[in-house]
C-alpha cells in the first residue's frame, strides 16, 4: 500500500510533467537551431565563425612624393605605426586604459567614437584611432593585444616637411577628413578617418597623391595572435608629384623674406611655370601630421602675423607705382600716348579741385614716357589716368591679368580688384567721380592685386603680348596622371612693338640708369623692373600716429634678360615704407636663376654649393638653409 498521501502524488506527477515539456520544448529548440545552422543557412554562420578567427588588415598605400624640378624630394614618407579600433569589439570599459596608455586625451576619444556613431561606417570597420605612434604606444598596444581585442596595430608612412617651413604654401599638409569633406564629391569614395591633402599642393593633387590600400588575410587565435597568412593584396603607392619649383630659388626667396611680412613668386614668362613661390610669415606642415592638437591649432589661428595666409597668391592690396607700366600700355594702345607727350612736373598738380603731390617734392622737370618710369613721376601718369578714364585703365588692366584669378593650380587664389564705373554702381549705388580716377592712375584707390598677379601681369607684357598660365606642374608630367588634362593656351594680344620697346626702355632705366631700382642691379646683366611704394593710409591719418602697421606697402617687379626674358619675379613687404627696398629681393632670386652651373653642383653636390660661390653671398646662405631643412 503506498504511504503517499494522495495530494502529495498529485502535486509530484504534474512537477514530473512540467518538466518533461520543458525538456521537449528545450530539445525541439536546440534542433530548430541545429537544422538553421547546418541545414539552412550553413554558409551565414560558417562566415561568421571565420571572422572570428580571420582577420583582413589593411595594409596602407604611402602617398606620392613630392619633388622639385630637378628631380629633389621636398616632401617624403618615413615608415610608423597607426592604431585601429573596432567598434564591433569595443568594451566600453577599456576607453580610459586605451586614452590613457595612447596619450588621447578621454573627451578626445570619447568625442571621436560619438562622430563615428553618427557616420554611416558600418560597425564591424575598423577606424584609425591615432597616428605615427611612438615606440611606448607601439609597446603599449602590441602588450595589451589580448586585453583589448579592439585595437589592432598596422604599419604606415608618416609624412616628412621640410623643416622651418620652407615652400609650406606651396604644398600644404595632410590631415584626417572633416565630416563637411566626406560630403563633398570628390571624397565620396573615403572612409571616416581617412587621411587626405589639406592645403596646398597636398590638396589639389589629392588624387595623384593618394595611393590605393590593399590588404592581408590572416588566422588568428583566441587571443588575437597571427597564425597564417590566407591571401594579400599589395597597396599600390600614389604617384609622385614633380613640381616646376626650383629649389634654390625657392630658398634664396624665402631666407630673403625672414622676419617679414611678404611674399615672392618667380615665373618662367615662357611657359607660365612657378619657379618659387614663398609668403613669410609661415609654419611648420609637420605640425598637423597625424593630427595637430587643439592647443597648436589655436595659437596658429589666433596669430596676429596670420602664418596660415598665403600672401603669394591671397594677399590683395594697393600696387602703387608697379602698375604705372599697364597705364603706360593702355594710353600707348588707345593712341593718347606718343613719342611727344611729356608733362612738366613741379612737384604735384590740381585735379577737381584737388591738389595730388608728386613723389618728389621738387617736382621732376620735363619728363618723358621713359624718365617717367625711371623716376617714378607721379604727375605724369595723372595726366595720363586722367586723359585715358578709368573704365579704359580698367579695360586694359583686366586685359593684362588684374581683377581676375590667374587660374594657377593652387586652391583659394584670390582675384583682387579693379574698379571700374560699372563697379562702383553695382557695390555702392554711386557714380564715379573723375577725382578718383588719378590716384587709381598710380596704383592706389580701390584697385588691388596679389603679387602672383602683378608677377604674372607684367611677364605677359615683357613677352610681347603673351599669358602663359601660372602652374606648379608641368603640363607634361599632368598629362601622364591624368589622362583627360588638356593643355590651356596662352592669351595673345597684338600689342604695338615700338611702344612696348619704349615701356622697356623705361624699365631697363629704373635699374640701370640712376632710377628707382638701382638696388636689383646686377653687373653685367640686363633687369627690367619697377618699384612700387603704396600707401596703406592717407598721410592725415598718419600723421600724430606711430602704428607700425599703417607703414607703407614696398613692392618690386622685374623681369631678365629685359629682351627674351626667362624670368619674372615679384616681390611684396608689408609694411616695407619704400619700394626700393623689395629690389634687392627680387635680384637675389634673379641671381640664383642666371647661376646655372651653381645650381647644378648643388643639385650634383659636387662640388659643395658653398665652396662654388661667394661664400657670404645669397645663393651660399640660401644653400646652406636648404640643406638645414631638407632632410
Amino acid at each position: 500500500m503506498n504511504s503517499y498521501p494522495a495530494g502529495t502524488r498529485k502535486a509530484s506527477d504534474v512537477q514530473i510533467a512540467v518538466f518533461q515539456y520543458v525538456a521537449a520544448i528545450t530539445f525541439l529548440w536546440l534542433l530548430s537551431g541545429f537544422w538553421q545552422l547546418q541545414v539552412q543557412n550553413p554558409q551565414i554562420y560558417s562566415e561568421r565563425a571565420d571572422r572570428n578567427r580571420i582577420k583582413s588588415l589593411p595594409l596602407l598605400a604611402p602617398r606620392g612624393k613630392i619633388l622639385d624640378r630637378d628631380g629633389r624630394v621636398i616632401v617624403d614618407n618615413s615608415p610608423s605605426h597607426k592604431v585601429l579600433l573596432s567598434r564591433a569589439l569595443l568594451n566600453p570599459d577599456h576607453l580610459q586604459i586605451i586614452a590613457n596608455g595612447l596619450n588621447i586625451p578621454f573627451e578626445r576619444l570619447t568625442a571621436k567614437l560619438r562622430r563615428l556613431e553618427t557616420s554611416n561606417a558600418p560597425e564591424y570597420q575598423a577606424a584609425i584611432l591615432k597616428e605615427n605612434l611612438t615606440q611606448a604606444e607601439v609597446a603599449f598596444v602590441e602588450a595589451h593585444r589580448s586585453q583589448f581585442p579592439e585595437l589592432e596595430l598596422i604599419r604606415s608612412q608618416r609624412r616628412l616637411y621640410p623643416r622651418g617651413g620652407l615652400a609650406a604654401h606651396v604644398i600644404g599638409y595632410v590631415g584626417e577628413i572633416s565630416d563637411a569633406e566626406l560630403e563633398l564629391d570628390d571624397f565620396m569614395f573615403y572612409e571616416p578617418g581617412a587621411e587626405i591633402g589639406k592645403a596646398g599642393m597636398e590638396r589639389q593633387y589629392n588624387d595623384v597623391l593618394t595611393g590605393t590600400d590593399g590588404s592581408r588575410m590572416v588566422e588568428v587565435d583566441s587571443l588575437g595572435r597571427e597564425r597564417r597568412i590566407f591571401g594579400k593584396v599589395d597597396a599600390k603607392a600614389g604617384h609622385s608629384l614633380r613640381l616646376t619649383l626650383d629649389l634654390d630659388l625657392q630658398a634664396v626667396a624665402d631666407l630673403a623674406l625672414e622676419g617679414k611680412k611678404g611674399a615672392v613668386v618667380a615665373l618662367d614668362p615662357r611657359t607660365g611655370e612657378v619657379l618659387a613661390l614663398a609668403s613669410r610669415p609661415t609654419y611648420d606642415p609637420n605640425q598637423f601630421v597625424g593630427g595637430i592638437s587643439s592647443e597648436d591649432w589655436r595659437e596658429l589661428d589666433r596669430d596676429p602675423e596670420h602664418p596660415m595666409f598665403n600672401r603669394s597668391l591671397q594677399a590683395q592690396l594697393a600696387p602703387g607705382s608697379i602698375f604705372k607700366p599697364i597705364v603706360a600700355l593702355a594710353a600707348g594702345e588707345s593712341g593718347i600716348l606718343d613719342e611727344d607727350f611729356h608733362v612738366t612736373c613741379s612737384g604735384g598738380a590740381s585735379f577737381y579741385t584737388r591738389y595730388f603731390r608728386c613723389n618728389k617734392a621738387g617736382g621732376h622737370g620735363t619728363v618723358y614716357l621713359r624718365d617717367a618710369l625711371k623716376q617714378s613721376c607721379n604727375v605724369y601718369f595723372y595726366n595720363l589716368g586722367n586723359k585715358l578714364g578709368i573704365d579704359r585703365i580698367a579695360e586694359y588692366a583686366e586685359l593684362v591679368g588684374l581683377g581676375r584669378r590667374t587660374g594657377i593650380d593652387l586652391p583659394h587664389e584670390a582675384e583682387g580688384l579693379v574698379p571700374s564705373t560699372k563697379w562702383k554702381l553695382r557695390m555702392f549705388r554711386e557714380k564715379w567721380y573723375l577725382g578718383e580716377t588719378i590716384s587709381v592712375s598710380i596704383g592706389q584707390g580701390a584697385l588691388t592685386v596679389t603679387p602672383l598677379q602683378a608677377a604674372y601681369a607684367l611677364g605677359g607684357i615683357a613677352m610681347g603680348g603673351v599669358w602663359h598660365r601660372p602652374h606648379l606642374v608641368s603640363y607634361d608630367d599632368l598629362a601622364e596622371v591624368r589622362p583627360e588634362f588638356e593643355r590651356p593656351d596662352p592669351i595673345k594680344i597684338d600689342l604695338d612693338s615700338r611702344h612696348l620697346e619704349t615701356i622697356r626702355q623705361g624699365l631697363w632705366a629704373v635699374v640701370n640708369d640712376g632710377g628707382t631700382g638701382g638696388r636689383a642691379r646686377i653687373e653685367g646683366y640686363d633687369i627690367c623692373g619697377k618699384t612700387g611704394t603704396a600707401q596703406l593710409a592717407s598721410t592725415q591719418f598718419k600723421q600724430g600716429s606711430d602704428d607700425p602697421r599703417l607703414k607703407d606697402t614696398a613692392w618690386f617687379v622685374a623681369f631678365a634678360p629685359c629682351k627674351e626674358p626667362e624670368i619674372v619675379v615679384a616681390a611684396l613687404v608689408e609694411t616695407g615704407e619704400h619700394g626700393h627696398l623689395a629690389a634687392p629681393t627680387v635680384r637675389d632670386v634673379i641671381k640664383s636663376h642666371i647661376d646655372k652651373d651653381v645650381r647644378l653642383a648643388w643639385a650634383r653636390r659636387t662640388p659643395p654649393l658653398a665652396e662654388a660661390v661667394d661664400p657670404a653671398g645669397p645663393v651660399a646662405q640660401a644653400a646652406a638653409a636648404l640643406e638645414g631643412r631638407l632632410r
